[in-house]
């Protein structure tokens, strides 16, 4: 039999909140973390919208001089990670051995450290370089500064997998704790992607909302009238227990993760393929781990980055796996906005808040579906509902797709 794992802790950094609570709170009443660049922040100018997380001190996550040159994507790292261990009521070296803790925390990288020192080195030349850039830039920061942080001395990962990583980390926590490597993980994402070299390409590649009086409406998934999606940033860790080490220290358990699927499309670097082939091997995949079939999915929290491209073919694929007697399905982007890797934790979060709840968070801004887009959308309210099992889907450049499943605590 395996090993049953559960989610003990989870630390957010949102648009729309801090706690797996407030975000789903916001999904639900619509409070929408969509709005105009204010004036000073590098992407004012540049995109129309964004969603922008709180800003933090840096000294407050990472004591000493070294806080004053780390890149943000760090920063917020640290605090979703220590939120996360807090909210699990556990410290490393007390209530789990430090060599059996492992961090699997993923992101893009220190991308506006990296634009930043390009532009000192043009204007001073090399002694304009900073030394600390390269720890700044590193992918595998976030995760190295929270093992270090926190005295972790497991095994340390960081994933590549594009707006995929979040959700894989937690995949691979999964995987790690049923082979009984560890007892304990921190697994996610941070992303900190607004700054301009980055939304350039993003809008010279026509994948930006633009042209919305009301920045509120420019995150439109599935809507027939969407024309790109809103750049978001911010961070999210869950804490993933083995059950018996969870029950053993007494944790309060907030769901388990039952199973998970992950594949590429072997299609295009940024295009999905459109039959939805791939998103719907892996969807079948996680369902066959978790030993369920398409029928227990109660409530479905779709990728729905509101891309003309990406939401045919995910509609495609969620008809492929379920049928027309589909479960309920909604994108949270249309409040949180795109945050690239993290929006696979923020919106597992959201799917383990559904099942604890019995309430399904809506699509906002989802108006007028596509034609032939007939999926049972949870539009503009929530709606109750007791379920058992929630899937969240997240799909990435260069065609990786993951899907996770969660239900409630079990034995």
């Amino acid at each position: 039999m395996r090993t049953g794992v559960t989610v003990t802790g989870i630390g957010l950094v949102s648009p729309v909140g801090s706690t797996a609570a407030e975000v789903f709170d916001a999904v639900c009443a619509g409070r929408s973390g969509l709005t105009r660049p204010p004036g000073g922040h590098p992407v004012h100018g540049v995109v129309d919208v964004a969603a922008f997380s709180p800003d933090i001190d840096p000294a407050s996550v990472l004591p000493g001089p070294e806080s004053r040159v780390v890149d943000r994507a760090v920063v917020m790292a640290l605090r979703a990670a220590g939120d996360a261990l807090a909210d699990a009521g556990v410290e490393v070296g007390r209530d789990a051995d430090p060599y059996r803790v492992a961090v699997i925390v993923s992101g893009v990288g220190g991308l506006s450290t990296l634009a930043s020192q390009v532009l000192a080195r043009a204007e001073r030349g090399r002694f304009g370089v900073s030394p600390y850039m390269l720890p700044g830039t590193l992918p595998n920061m976030g995760a190295a500064r929270i093992a270090i942080r926190h005295g972790i001395r497991g095994y340390t990962s960081s994933i590549g997998t594009a707006c995929a990583a979040g959700a894989q980390s937690i995949g691979e926590a999964l995987r790690i704790l049923r082979a009984d490597e560890a007892d304990l993980v921190l697994c996610g994402c941070s992303e900190a992607p607004l700054f301009p070299t980055f939304a350039d390409a993003f809008g010279n590649a026509r994948a930006l909302a633009h042209g919305w009086s009301d920045p509120t409406e420019a995150s439109r998934p599935f809507d027939r009238r969407r024309n790109g999606l809103v750049l978001g940033e911010g961070a999210g860790v869950f804490v993933l227990e083995r059950t018996a080490h969870a029950v053993a220290r007494g944790a309060r358990r907030r769901a388990d993760l039952l199973g998970w699927g992950a594949n590429n499309d072997a299609y295009h670097p940024t295009t999905p393929r459109p039959d939805g082939s791939g998103a719907a091997h892996c969807m079948r995949t996680a369902l066959r781990d978790a030993g369920l079939g398409p029928d227990d999915v109660g409530y479905l929290n779709a990728h729905g980055t509101s891309t003309r491209a990406g939401d045919a073919a995910e509609v495609v694929a969620l008809r492929d796996v379920f049928g027309a007697a589909g479960p309920p399905v909604s994108s949270t982007k249309g409040v949180t906005g795109h945050v690239l890797g993290v929006s696979g934790v923020i919106e597992a979060a959201i799917g383990v808040e559904a099942l604890r709840r019995g309430l399904l968070p809506p699509t906002h801004n989802l108006d007028d579906p596509d034609p032939g887009d007939d999926l049972d959308h949870i539009r503009k309210q929530p709606r109750e509902a007791a379920v058992t099992t929630v899937m969240s889907n997240s799909f990435g450049f260069g065609g990786h797709n993951v899907s996770l499943l969660f239900g409630p605590p079990g034995g």
